[in-house]
């Protein structure tokens, strides 16, 4: 067989131990490989490279993805479709492996229905993918973000401020979450709850007079209801582009016009996506990638590689695109029993 291997959407730590671990997977078994370059982009223009088990040879701790990546909707239009389906056969493709979140396992499922032979590998640091317990790159970014966190404490408590960490996150807080349970924060707000502003300044001010500053990890996507700095702009998918809003900073303004707690805010933003992963994310991304290979070449086109309990396997790609994976009850009462 020959195998293509696309990265879509945003990056983040883990996509090139799942490219080498495809590579790797296909070559066992005798099987070549070629990588499309900056997503679904490189598919529709047949922009590619061949990729050799030399090529992957030193890709476990590398961050990013060698393949590149894009936000491109491959079937937009009709003619991007066409234009696929011709990369494709052109290069005597035989199984396309899309590694990728929501928008690009979505547009796999598109593929799979115009009959074209792929299978998806889950990837996202929002861990927002339906069907998997877990994303590789999750837990490589909430790392640095709880490393920022800590930090933040030391200079919040010298200076006796509030501080608002504004990490990632569109409709599913996972990030934020982790991050405010694990770095000790006073208040986590999330996308999955209505935000309360008396209840944020209720939290901050028990914080400031227990202990002198306080801590608090927003996720960009939360509503703020009536709020300034809307991008407006939107991705090919249909998203809003979240990286002006500013919602920490807005956050940290309320807190010091409510309270006259001194507040300042820091947005991590990309930082959290670079980097080298984590030991989970390295063996995560392996798995995963080498469980796509090998859904192929059973012939099992249409499914996604998925991490359930200690087992990987693969299920449908309809059950998991189309609606995010978003932080449940249970997390959310854990979360509370530490809130200022």
């Amino acid at each position: 067989m020959k195998f293509g291997v696309l990265t879509g959407g945003g990056d983040c730590p883990g996509l090139n131990p799942a490219i080498r671990a495809v590579v790797r997977r296909a070559a066992k078994f005798g099987h070549e490989t070629v990588g499309f370059l900056d997503g679904w982009k490189g598919v529709r223009d047949d922009a590619r490279r061949t990729l050799s088990v030399a090529d992957v040879a030193d890709l476990l701790g590398k961050g990013g993805t060698i393949l590149g990546s894009s936000r491109t909707n491959p079937f937009a239009k009709e003619a991007d479709a066409a234009k696929v389906l011709e990369t494709l056969a052109r290069n005597h493709v035989d199984a396309l492996v899309a590694i990728g979140g929501d928008d690009t396992l979505s547009a796999a499922r598109d593929l799979h229905r115009r009959g074209g032979h792929v299978v998806g590998v889950p990837k996202t640091m929002d861990n927002d993918v339906s069907g998997t317990d877990w994303t590789f790159g999750f837990h490589s970014a909430t790392a640095v973000a709880v490393d920022a966190l800590e930090r933040l404490r030391d200079t919040a408590g010298s200076h006796h401020r509030a501080i608002v960490l504004e990490v990632m996150g569109r409709h599913a807080g996972w990030v934020a979450l982790a991050t405010g349970l694990a770095g000790g924060a006073d208040v986590t707000l999330l996308p999955e709850e209505p935000y309360d502003e008396n209840e944020l300044l209720k939290h901050v001010r028990a914080a400031v007079a227990a202990r002198g500053y306080a801590l608090i990890v927003t996720s960009e996507g939360i509503d703020l209801g009536a709020r300034r700095g809307s991008a407006g702009a939107k991705d090919e998918f249909g998203h809003e582009l979240l990286g002006e809003r500013d919602v920490g900073a807005e956050l940290a303004r309320r807190i010091q016009h409510a309270t006259g707690v001194e507040a300042r805010s820091a947005q991590i933003g990309h930082i959290q996506r670079g980097g080298p992963p984590v030991l989970f994310d390295r063996i995560l991304a392996t798995r995963l990638g080498a469980c796509a290979v090998d859904l192929a070449i059973a012939g099992r086109f249409g499914e996604v590689a998925v991490l359930r309990g200690p087992v990987v396997t693969g299920i449908p790609l309809a059950e998991a695109v189309g609606t995010s994976k978003t932080v449940t009850p249970d997390w959310l009462d854990l979360m509370h029993t530490f809130d200022a």
